[in-house]
């Protein structure tokens, strides 16, 4: 059993409202502060993009006792919806038959848990900014501005949950032997929508993950409950085809028509999104240490900040809790040790779906529509269907198992290895699924350069 503590939480985000509700259940005592408004009484932003809730996160909910809850705002999707022009939609199965990963907005499932963290006695601070934290110590100090005056709280633990840009890691930072990393890629992001029908019922299919695959730029379609489609346009900033040349209702409209035509009858919704929504950057961030002392831990985003191409951030921002609450039913009120096992656990990890997540938007974005890949894809999915214990595929690792991150970059690099070599038999296209290729796959999976 632990001893009770008093431990304040910087962030009333998805990652810090989970570990306020976990933290609670073990008998702790926890304020989570936020500079920001309550979501539950603002508009959400209009830079969002659905969530996709895959095996991790669905564990982290079920041991904090709320996944039945946040599954009454789901919508599971079995399948890609591949959305080239001049050809029919074609669908892409994630897994078998009964995986799904599943669809939530973001604003919706932050009031939820909120909502429920509250229930399970958290105390919030909305509105009230942290301008300095003393890390050894275990204060926080809030106040309306950094040059009036600022209230002093002491607590025996402090989370930093606020996010890519956190408050917290910033303070952590100014330590000596701090490795702090970020890199922004090109491309950014706006939201748009696409309204339900007018019987409530969606205008595409719901349960796809949609994706309009154009290059250098793509498209992504996630549904809602409530019969619309939070969409997200990822574009280059500057160029042709970008967020920057796209500056007058009429290059959005010719923008729109040529690109995805498929959905004409939309382009008015879009084009409205286009220009009132802001356009948002990605970015990647790595740090180490993720601790101080036995005073104070990052967790989530303002950890390790990864693009959303592989639609597993909040996941493992999730899984950050899983690891923290194990170690602290293993370690007791050893703080010293749980936040040690943590970080030297979960920074590969990070790092590895870091590392995946930027591949993915490669895929995603431009491979999705070539013939080539396809072949290849359509290779792997019926060796892996046919011998399920020789191969699993790497977004199957991923998304559908709570295997470590690490591992599954480690063996998907080496399929990717043993596909390149299948891909330059002799007559592929026509032999994909004979006996001949299983038989190469084999052998190569055999081989000690690919162990």
């Amino acid at each position: 059993m632990q001893h009770s503590k008093n431990i304040a939480i910087v962030g009333s985000g998805l990652v810090g409202t989970l570990l306020a509700i976990q933290l609670k259940r073990s008998g702790h005592e926890v304020t989570v502060f936020d500079r920001r408004p309550d979501v539950r009484t603002v508009e959400f932003s209009g830079r969002s993009i659905n969530l996709a809730m895959s095996n991790r996160g669905w564990k982290a909910l079920r041991e904090a006792g709320i996944e039945d809850e946040v599954r009454k705002l789901a919508i599971p999707l079995y399948q890609r919806a591949m959305h080239v022009n001049d050809k029919p939609a074609y669908f892409q199965k994630y897994g078998k038959d009964d995986e799904a990963i599943y669809s939530i907005p973001r604003g919706v499932l932050n009031r939820r848990m909120i909502d429920l963290a509250e229930k399970a006695g958290v105390h919030f601070r909305f509105e009230e900014k942290i301008w300095d934290v003393e890390l050894s110590e275990g204060k926080l100090f809030t106040g309306e501005s950094e040059k009036g005056e600022w209230k002093q709280y002491e607590f025996d633990l402090i989370f930093g949950a606020d996010g890519a840009f956190s408050r917290i890691r910033h303070k952590m930072q100014r330590q000596s032997r701090f490795n702090y990393s970020q890199h922004f890629i090109d491309v950014g992001y706006k939201e748009l929508n696409i309204p339900a029908n007018e019987d409530g019922s969606h205008k595409l299919d719901k349960n796809s993950f949609h994706i309009w695959p154009r290059g250098k730029f793509m498209l992504i379609a996630m549904p809602n409950i409530d019969g619309s489609f939070t969409c997200t346009l990822f574009m280059p900033f500057e160029g042709e085809n970008s967020f920057e040349s796209i500056n007058t209702e009429a290059k959005a409209q010719e923008f729109f028509q040529r690109f995805f035509p498929d959905i004409n009858n939309e382009i008015s919704n879009l084009m409205r999104d286009f220009f009132r929504n802001p356009t948002s950057a990605l970015v990647t961030i790595k740090c180490f240490p993720w601790t101080y002392s036995d005073k104070v831990a990052l967790v989530g985003d303002a950890a390790h900040a990864i693009v959303p191409f592989y639609g597993q951030g909040m996941n493992a921002g999730f899984e950050d809790i899983t690891g923290l609450m194990e170690l602290s039913e293993a370690y007791g009120n050893d703080w010293s040790t749980i936040f040690r096992q943590y970080e030297m656990y979960r920074k590969p990890n990070a790092d590895a779906i870091a590392e995946l997540s930027y591949r993915n938007f490669m895929e995603m974005s431009s491979k999705t529509a070539d013939e080539k890949f396809l072949l290849r894809k359509k290779i792997e999915s019926k060796f892996a269907e046919k011998y399920p214990k020789e191969w699993v595929p790497v977004y199957s690792r991923v998304t559908f198992s709570n295997k470590p991150y690490s591992e599954a970059l480690h063996i998907g690099d080496q399929q990717a290895a043993i596909m390149d070599e299948v891909m330059k038999m002799k007559d592929i296209r026509d032999k994909w699924d004979s006996e001949e290729v299983e038989e190469k796959i084999h052998s190569l999976l055999k081989e000690e350069r690919f162990q």
